[in-house]
């Protein structure tokens, strides 16, 4: 039986990296947010309603989305923010229930579902096993700056629109802690998914 695993963290707490380390593992791993690039794309009926929305100097020359003039908008007001999410989630949602149903009829030992707001848009139900990517705030406001070059005001405008990752710790079912090592975070991995029978102790998919 497929057991769909439900990854999430908060923003550059590390996330992508155990993402990668589950493809490695030859686990499928469906993307939220490549979902969501997808279901606004020029032509997306998604698309329409976002320029309708919010007008058209979120676009790029060429017509798509820029998604971080965008973001700079909805990060600061929750309200746009919950349009945009009632916009584009039930169209990402969509998708990846789809992949998500296709792969356990192929009988897969696992499937990940990459979702960075996986307890904020409340989708639980959707996974049988939660899994959070922890880093303290301070080295998590500190790696945002540095991968995107933000302010500290916007960094924390970013962190702040999503639970704190403390309380995502307390409502997973399993964490990884990744404030040290690579290796560490790997090592952690390993064993989680021992204990979920999805792996065995040569680490192979069971």
């Amino acid at each position: 039986m497929t057991v769909v695993i439900g990854l999430t963290g908060g923003i550059a707490t590390g996330k992508s990296t155990v993402s990668n380390m589950f493809k490695d593992l030859g686990i499928p791993v469906i993307d939220a947010d490549v979902l969501a690039r997808e279901a606004v794309a020029y032509g997306e009926p998604a698309y329409a309603e976002i320029i309708a929305t919010f007008g058209e100097a979120i676009l790029k020359s060429d017509k798509t989305i820029n998604r971080k003039a965008l973001g700079e908008i909805i990060f600061t007001d929750p309200e746009k923010r919950e349009r945009l999410n009632k916009i584009v989630h039930p169209a990402v949602r969509q998708k990846m229930v789809k992949q998500r149903d296709a792969y356990v009829a192929k009988g897969a030992a696992a499937v990940v579902l990459d979702i960075p707001l996986l307890f904020e848009g409340k989708l639980m139900s959707f996974v049988d096993q939660t899994l959070v990517v922890f880093v303290k705030e301070s080295l998590q406001l500190e790696r945002l700056i540095s991968r995107d070059g933000s302010s500290e005001a916007d960094a924390l405008n970013r962190i702040q629109a999503q639970i704190p990752i403390e309380e995502k710790v307390k409502m997973a079912d399993a964490v990884i802690d990744n404030n040290g090592s690579k290796a560490s975070t790997k090592k952690q991995l390993f064993e989680i998914l021992a204990n979920w029978s999805i792996l065995n102790t040569e680490n192979h998919l069971k």
